[in-house]
């Protein structure tokens, strides 16, 4: 907040606030549906944006400006946008990723092969689109199709902190919940728990968290990946009275701190979501192989 801070207090303070106040945003919300999205899946391999999410969200971008054009698209207001885009997101989101999770459970190949699927599906669609509208449009999307957090709508924000503080609160209540869903279909209806019905909340909370981020800022696809994986290194513990709030600050740590780093050392020579990706994909990768040789 005040690094290097120059000139008027009454700008840099909420300027620098609300960059602040999206990157915790998103450091929350990817963190704990990455979370939650291992815990009901019973893999740490998986997370919503690797399962095609990121791709949903430019398929959506792109077929709003395709058929209202990218001037109509500008000219829309933003809290509509973002509630639009919200409401799209989970819908979207619920039926992508119920079908995966309750059609493929057991079968975590196929769980990765049908995500890469509809992620293929999904880019086509959207390049098929792109190739048809005018380049002016095109820069709309690829302006939005990015993370950013240099410029951050205090309505939006706001919109964003409720409808996150909403999911975290009940993601809370049933962390006791998810220690038993975490231990498996089969050993979860032993202990009194119906693991359908918990996976169900579970895919709502996750759906609202990742949608909220994404909607706010854009998508950043190995984020979750990255900070649960170091979670599990550094708070090694099955309960998710710990996970859930180790993986959250971690996730804060990488967000603010490489931001800062991108700002004052590297002058924003390169942007944040494309250094955090390529460490994800490089743990996405370590990951697979590890569990490929067990």
């Amino acid at each position: 907040m005040t690094l290097g801070a120059r000139g008027n207090w009454g700008f840099v303070l909420p300027f620098r606030g609300a960059k602040l106040g999206a990157l915790l945003v998103v450091a929350v919300s990817v963190s704990t549906a990455t979370v939650l999205f291992q815990t009901i899946t019973q893999n740490r391999i998986l997370t919503p944006s690797i399962m095609g999410f990121d791709a949903l969200f430019v398929l959506l971008l792109t077929g709003a400006v395709f058929s209202l054009g990218g001037q109509g698209y500008v000219q829309l207001p933003p809290v509509a946008v973002f509630l639009v885009n919200v409401a799209a997101l989970v819908a979207a989101s619920l039926i992508l990723f119920g079908t995966l999770l309750f059609q493929a459970r057991h079968d975590l190949m196929r769980m990765i092969l049908t995500g890469i699927i509809c992620g293929t599906l999904f880019r086509s669609l959207t390049s098929f689109m792109q190739r048809m509208i005018d380049p002016n449009e095109f820069a709309v999307i690829q302006v939005s199709s990015f993370a950013r957090f240099t410029q951050i709508d205090i309505d939006l924000l706001g919109i964003a902190m409720v409808l996150l503080g909403g999911a975290l609160l009940a993601c809370w209540r049933m962390r006791f919940r998810l220690d038993v869903l975490a231990l498996g279909h089969d050993a979860a209806t032993n202990l009194g728990e119906n693991p359908r019905r918990g996976q169900i909340e579970a895919l709502v909370l996750i759906a609202v968290l990742v949608s909220v981020s994404t909607a706010l800022v854009g998508p950043v696809a190995f984020l979750g990946l990255l900070v649960v994986s170091i979670a599990h290194l550094i708070t090694p513990s099955p309960y998710h009275t710990v996970l859930l709030p180790s993986a959250a600050l971690i996730s804060a740590i990488t967000l603010v701190g490489g931001q800062t780093i991108m700002e004052r050392a590297l002058q924003l020579s390169t942007p944040l979501s494309v250094v955090i990706d390529v460490l994800g994909g490089v743990v996405f990768l370590v990951l697979l192989l590890k569990g490929i040789r067990k």
